[in-house]
């Protein structure tokens, strides 16, 4: 891909694992003066890399009070606003960037500091379903303004690009009549492609299996990736986006009563709830039912209404994640601690000896069974491509680089989900940096070895129901 030209000023805000790893592939694919990008954040974590590549590094942290204070001088018509930051409300950012005529991307709506857990909120109101719903209640206001594109990483984000590719080859495969793949503005022809093709379930299924040269001591949290942002929203409630195959609400599940009314949510954390699903590589396995936008958008985005209103399609979407075994097992001893998070954190970078992230989608109930389509992403990979990457940052950060050049192709679009941007688009652009990227079709269904040495109460009339698929 040639550079891209940005005549304005780029801050980044926040540089934790997805900021470093971002900014080579900032300095590689965008055609802008290093003395033009800033770096905000409020940690001196990154320093080093900052340096390495000659750019300004300002240790400063944004929060209610100070956030004019801080970013207004840096931005000005025309700029841009990279947002990869913590504990810091997505939505106010937004609004300043609307103000200030400012370009925007995020790969999470966050809250601010203490969102996610505050008792004083119900769990619907400190739920990823309220946090979007306030995000897309911009649209209005934004409508023909600065370009603003919420939630747009990996999951949530490439993942709705890997949706629509999906699809389209389930189409191709089965004979289903798809002309050409329609606009992302056209939610309702792609809501009825996945309805004719008879999708149920759409379960974002990844499972890390990278390993350090050390493990994980008691009293540490180890990831690949922010053990803030993970442990954050592994406190939220557990999400979905609940179809209209579902029999029944599970007897924890909550509607929340506003807004679009495409999700529940369990009542419990979501890294203390599990699943059952596939990938190509692990084969079958559990995962946590970790809540995300994804979840929510993509039930929302590929609903089809009657002409009273009334929902008539809309598949049910969720995460289902397992981590790097080390992460795993530092949840475990999170729950035991009763959420309250180890005194001692570790990000896996450079220690990291083998292992992939396997991170894609699995489309489930067409006449095909199950299909998956994604990334495999060696560690080894990973460090050949882009510096200051792991596996799972790079598929993270090759999404980020691939909105960036987005928004700015597109400048005038106002508040934007994954979901409505050109997928064809964005997969050019981050597809060199995924490494293998397969679609790989499966007999796999959640009923397989059930009740032989326990019995269960099972659906077998209807593999995908959720019933099934959860973890008891």
């Amino acid at each position: 891909m040639n550079p891209v030209a940005f005549g304005g000023r780029l801050v980044m805000l926040g540089f934790g694992s997805i900021g470093q790893g971002v900014l080579p592939l900032l300095l590689r694919h965008l055609d802008i003066p290093r003395e033009r990008i800033t770096i905000v954040t409020a940690e001196p974590r990154g320093r080093e890399v900052a340096a390495e590549y000659g750019i300004a590094f300002v240790e400063q942290a944004v929060t209610r009070d100070n956030m004019r204070d801080v970013l207004v001088p840096r931005l000005g018509r025309g700029d841009f606003l990279l947002n990869l930051s913590v504990d810091v409300a997505s939505v106010a950012l937004m609004r300043l960037c609307q103000e200030l005529d400012v370009l925007y991307l995020d790969t999470v709506v966050e809250p601010w500091a203490g969102g996610y857990t505050d008792p004083a909120l119900t769990p619907s109101q400190r739920s990823n379903y309220a946090m979007r719903e306030e995000a897309v209640a911009l649209r209005d206001m934004a409508r023909g303004g600065p370009t603003s594109v919420t939630a747009h990483g990996a999951n949530p984000g490439l993942v709705s690009h890997f949706v629509k590719q999906a699809l389209l080859d389930i189409a191709r495969d089965t004979g289903a009549p798809v002309a050409a793949p329609p606009p992302a503005s056209d939610r309702g022809a792609w809501a009825a492609i996945a309805e004719g093709l008879g999708i149920k379930a759409i379960h974002i299924a990844e499972r890390d299996t990278q390993v350090a040269a050390h493990p994980k001591r008691p009293g540490e949290f180890v990831n690949t990736w922010s053990v803030d942002g993970f442990v954050g929203e592994g406190c939220q409630p557990a999400e979905l986006g609940w179809g209209t195959h579902e029999k029944a609400l599970p007897p924890d599940g909550h509607r929340h009563g506003f807004g679009c009314d495409a999700a529940i949510y369990l009542m419990r954390p979501g890294a203390s709830t599990r699943v059952r699903t596939w990938t190509p590589l692990a084969g079958p396995f559990h995962g946590f039912l970790i809540t995300h936008n994804e979840s929510i958008s993509l039930a929302d985005y590929y609903t089809l209404r009657d002409a009273g209103g009334a929902v008539r399609y809309r598949p049910t979407v969720h995460y289902a994640y397992h981590p790097c075994d080390d992460a795993v097992l530092s949840i475990h001893e999170l729950a035991g601690r009763n959420w309250e998070l180890q005194p001692e954190k570790r990000l896996m970078t450079d220690e990291i000896v083998s292992g992939m992230d396997e991170l894609g989608v699995l489309l489930l109930g067409h006449a095909k069974g199950a299909y998956w389509y994604g990334s495999r992403l060696t560690i080894d990979q990973a460090r050949r491509l882009v510096p200051h990457n792991n596996a799972t940052s790079l598929q993270v950060t090759a999404a980020v680089l691939a909105g960036v050049v987005w928004a700015i192709e597109n400048p005038r679009r106002g508040v934007v989900e994954s979901d409505e941007i050109d997928h064809a688009r964005i997969l050019e652009i981050c597809r060199p940096y995924l490494g293998e990227v397969v679609g790989v079709y499966s007999g796999w269904t959640p009923l397989q070895g059930r009740g032989v040495l326990f019995p269960e109460e099972l659906d077998r009339d209807d593999p995908w129901q959720f019933r099934n698929i959860r973890v008891a």
